[in-house]
């Protein structure tokens, strides 16, 4: 296996799961579950994703956003929006959080954000020509220095898997979502 690849029985880590929405409802049905459809018999829909581990939509994907839209990289870049757990009914005091019970999602998630349309319009206006001179972009910022080198091809599968993603859901006008668990 890859060292990039995700593989939830052998990392400790943070899973970012990338997938696709009409709207924001569709996005957070069971938001405690995984977006990612293994057996189908959970009785959440079926989403088109692409399962990653340490990809955060603010830093590391918001790189690979500046170099798809030949912009200067800046964090706030991939503007996001909290869904789960709902920000509405946060705690907002100290003694709020400190009353939160055990395996609260404020204190341990899952959790679900949308990404700005204009992220997923420039990873989506990407050329396929330009998708290798993108992977080996991104595959040197320095989130990734600590990984080996990428000779088994994960990042540019990751970077075409990410791309064709947003272009699916721009062309049947859907937003894109991370759903993030520890």
């Amino acid at each position: 296996m890859s060292p990039w690849a995700p593989d939830r029985s052998a990392y400790v880590g943070v899973f970012y799961e990338y997938y696709r929405a009409a709207d924001r409802a569709s996005a957070t049905v069971q938001p405690e579950h995984s977006r990612e459809i293994v057996d189908g018999s959970r009785g959440i829909p079926e989403f088109d994703v692409v399962v990653t581990k340490w990809i955060d939509p603010e830093v590391v994907l918001g790189q690979l956003v500046a170099f798809a839209g030949h912009v200067d990289y800046s964090l706030g870049l991939v503007e996001t929006v909290g869904l789960y757990p709902p920000p509405e009914s946060a705690p907002r005091s100290d003694e709020e959080w400190d009353a939160l019970p055990e395996g609260s999602p404020y204190l341990e998630g899952p959790g679900i954000m949308e990404l700005s349309a204009e992220a997923r319009d420039m990873l989506a206006g990407v050329d396929d020509a330009r998708l290798p001179v993108l992977a080996e972009q991104w595959a040197a910022i320095e989130e990734f220095s600590h990984f080996t080198a990428d000779e088994d091809g994960y990042i540019l599968s990751l970077t075409k898997d990410l791309v064709g993603l947003a272009r699916r859901a721009r062309e049947h006008d859907q937003q894109l979502y991370c759903w993030m668990s520890l």
